[in-house]
């Protein structure tokens, strides 16, 4: 990096932590090993006492039994913070200094959105419906609390939660008790934790985490364009052993198991690639069954380790013809870098 890592940023970083990359393994992650952004403070919520208010036609209020009571759907879904890879872009963007570990895979539990934006009703004139989270804090400037928006036609999905579980528990206080959104496909700032309201809105909201935050921009004064789904990706377990410092790993020679996962929120994964050389050649791995539309899918390759120092690197191609590129593409904010993973392994 061409600037060090500055305090602010250390600071962050020890707040906020990624997945170590051999968890990989886990078709989900164990809670306390997938990653974590929180913005401002962790809001204590006493559970008997919460209600979520829903704004629509009509008003709703709903405690944590009413939910529990509802309907429920559960489902496994890969989360992937927008920030993640920001660390390794040039020039150093300032912020939460992601390498490649802010992702993780959970089994969500919840009850579906769709409904409880139709009892509360949906007027012709609804544009979005806007989430709004118990946490608060300064950014950019300006007092909040944190809120984003989803385009009506996508709130309604089928598939979108609101969730009071994770992995078979109630979610912890770090992920959001007693509620947060779930968006399956979705970056992480999408998912809003520690839920309070929900509002349908006749217009596109205009708050900081909307309309200045997680846009892809060249600069300030540009408008940019809304970070949404999260664009394809593989990572590979490193293989062998570590140095303790430089990460950089060492495997005896012959045959190397190598393994990892790979997703898109746009289309499934259909292909995954492997490089030994860089990427300067490419062979094709083999895939896993999937697990669910919304969850990572696993990979494995056998690679005839040679004596010598070799650089691994995976890629990822979905269904719609996305496909993850060798080089970053640099912005402002330091998002969607899904530039291919690179691992330096020395055979001996």
């Amino acid at each position: 990096m061409s600037e060090g890592i500055s305090l602010e940023e250390l600071q962050l970083a020890a707040r906020n932590h990624g997945m170590p990359l051999e968890a990989l393994r886990f078709p989900v992650t164990p809670v306390g090993l997938h990653y974590l952004l929180i913005h401002y403070d962790v809001p204590i919520v006493d559970a008997g006492e919460w209600k979520l208010s829903v704004h629509g036609e009509r008003k709703l209020s709903l405690g944590l039994d009413d939910l529990r009571a509802r309907p429920a759907l559960e489902l496994t879904a890969t989360m992937e913070c927008a920030g993640n890879g920001r660390a390794r872009l040039e020039p150093h963007v300032i912020s939460q200094p992601w390498l490649l570990e802010a992702v993780g895979t959970g089994r969500w539990k919840g009850a579906p959105l769709r409904p409880l934006l139709e009892e509360a009703g949906v007027s012709d004139g609804g544009a979005e419906v806007l989430f709004t989270g118990l946490d608060r804090g300064i950014e950019g400037g300006e007092e909040q609390r944190f809120q984003r928006s989803l385009p009506l036609e996508e709130a309604l999905g089928d598939e979108v939660l609101l969730a009071y579980e994770l992995n078979g528990a109630s979610l912890p206080p770090q992920h959001g008790f007693p509620l947060r959104l779930l968006v399956p496909g979705w970056y992480g700032m999408t998912n809003v934790k520690w839920l309070d309201r929900i509002e349908i809105l006749e217009r596109p909201f205009e708050g900081y985490q909307q309309a200045q935050s997680y846009r892809l921009r060249q600069n300030e004064d540009e408008a940019g364009e809304p970070l949404q789904r999260m664009l394809p990706r593989s990572l590979l377990v490193p293989p062998g052993i570590p140095e303790f410092l430089t990460r950089e790993r060492t495997v005896p020679v012959g045959e190397c198991r190598l393994e990892g996962r790979a997703w898109s929120g746009f289309a499934p994964v259909e292909r995954v690639e492997v490089s030994a050389d860089g990427g300067a050649s490419w062979a094709e791995a083999e895939l896993d069954p999937p697990e669910g539309r919304w969850a990572w899918r696993g990979w494995r390759f056998r690679w005839d380790a040679q004596p010598g120092e070799h650089i691994l690197c995976s890629r990822a191609r979905d269904e719609a013809g996305n496909e993850q590129p060798l080089e970053p593409a640099w912005n402002l904010g330091g998002y969607a870098n899904n530039a291919v993973q690179t691992v330096r392994v020395t055979v001996s």
